[in-house]
């Protein structure tokens, strides 16, 4: 089950045709517990309708500024919001807050708010890049406003370039983000993520289901927590997270090369990789033709990257993984004590590899703490908290 944010916003929602990526951020925002009061400019309705922001939402979309009895809503909806996101916002709305003008309720809601603004910016790439526009969002910069995006590609008008407002996933990343507390500010972590893969030959080679999720979940957990993270990732299809820097490996030795380089600067350490523990002693440069004889491969054991990190003479704050298929509790405090560290992560191999669901145990000092099942992002916001903790706590005696 996921964890309520317990947060409410204010989306504002502008004449553009990005107001239908709006509707998939409620969406979003909501799944994530967060109560959404969608307030729209008359020119948005042109572009989506109330009756779909208010189905997603469930509220009412506020629109006028005598929809409120009392004719009080630009108050009203400001107080009880913890932040106000204009998504799409267009240039004529970014000009507006950039010169206090006040003409509709969304106007004068953002000018009456007592709470964060967060703006996206969703225009043609000449419009952007106007001197107008830039003046006025250097004018929002420094009063506090937060820019998210613009970003670059193709544009409804069928131009390519900035201007085009982020895809409805990622501002609700940065959003979500702006809500959690930065516990790991200025901190630097060290995450491996995704599987390993160990060549046999030219095309072929040993590697495991490991979809890289929970590894790419903990990054981003870790950047929304205000961490400097380097994700070292083994190959994955998966999109970048957010504020990270990504190292793509492709064998473990390769892996233990990346962390060798970046370790000694790391205040953290997640051994979230599914590195395989075996590879070929001697690789084929060609392809091995198929023949009816047997094919006997000798393999010898990986490098353990978490061992060389938790044995350094000063090793960062340590988190290890354990994916087991049997005998979690016995297996998962075994490899703690084998490789003396504060803190592992354990689950079922079966129901966690490949899922974007699953459930955790953690294991330190104290005993057993168990994450109840959720979608991986949940749990390594959960996983994180509980980490810097630990981490915290260790650093203060």
């Amino acid at each position: 089950m996921e964890q309520a944010l317990t947060k409410r916003i204010v989306l504002g929602i502008t004449g553009g045709i990005a107001a239908y990526k709006a509707a998939e951020l409620a969406r979003l925002l909501v799944k994530q517990g967060i109560t959404v009061q969608v307030v729209m400019t008359e020119a948005a309705t042109h572009f989506i309708t109330p009756a779909t922001m208010q189905a997603l939402t469930g509220n009412p979309v506020l629109i006028d500024q005598w929809q409120d009895d009392k004719g009080m809503a630009h108050i009203h909806s400001s107080r009880i919001a913890d932040a106000i996101i204009i998504a799409p916002a267009t240039a004529d709305f970014i000009a507006k807050l950039a010169h206090g003008i006040a003409d509709d309720l969304l106007s004068t809601l953002c000018l009456a708010r007592d709470c964060p603004l967060l703006v996206a910016p969703a225009m043609n790439k000449q419009m952007w890049a106007n001197a107008a526009t830039q003046r006025n969002v250097q004018r929002l910069l420094a009063d506090g406003v937060s820019l998210l995006g613009p970003a670059s590609g193709v544009q409804a008008c069928g131009e390519e370039g900035v201007g085009r407002m982020q895809e409805a996933a990622k501002l609700a990343q940065d959003i979500i983000a702006t809500f959690q507390p930065q516990t790991l500010a200025g901190r630097k972590i060290l995450i491996t993520a995704g599987p390993t893969y160990e060549a046999i030959d030219a095309v072929r080679g040993i590697t495991n289901r490991s979809s890289g999720k929970m590894g790419y979940a903990i990054a981003q957990a870790a950047a929304e927590l205000g961490a400097e993270v380097t994700l070292v990732s083994g190959p994955t299809s998966l999109a970048q997270p957010n504020s990270t820097q990504r190292i793509d490996v492709t064998s473990a030795a390769e892996m233990l090369d990346a962390v060798k380089q970046h370790i000694s600067t790391m205040d953290l350490f997640i051994a979230v990789a599914a590195v395989a523990d075996y590879r070929v002693a001697q690789p084929s440069e060609q392809k091995i033709k198929k023949s009816d004889a047997e094919l006997t491969l000798e393999l010898i054991p990986n490098p353990d990257i978490l061992a060389y990190v938790a044995n350094l003479p000063k090793p960062p704050f340590c988190v290890g993984f354990a994916a087991e298929s049997e005998k979690l509790r016995e297996h998962a405090t075994e490899k703690r004590k084998k490789k003396n560290i504060p803190l592992l992560a354990a689950n079922l191999a079966q129901t966690a590899i490949g899922s974007d669901e699953s459930e955790l145990v953690l294991f330190d000092d104290a005993g057993e703490h168990v994450l109840p099942r959720a979608n991986k992002l949940t749990l390594a916001r959960a996983l994180l908290r509980h980490a810097a903790s630990l981490y915290m706590k260790g650093n203060t005696k």
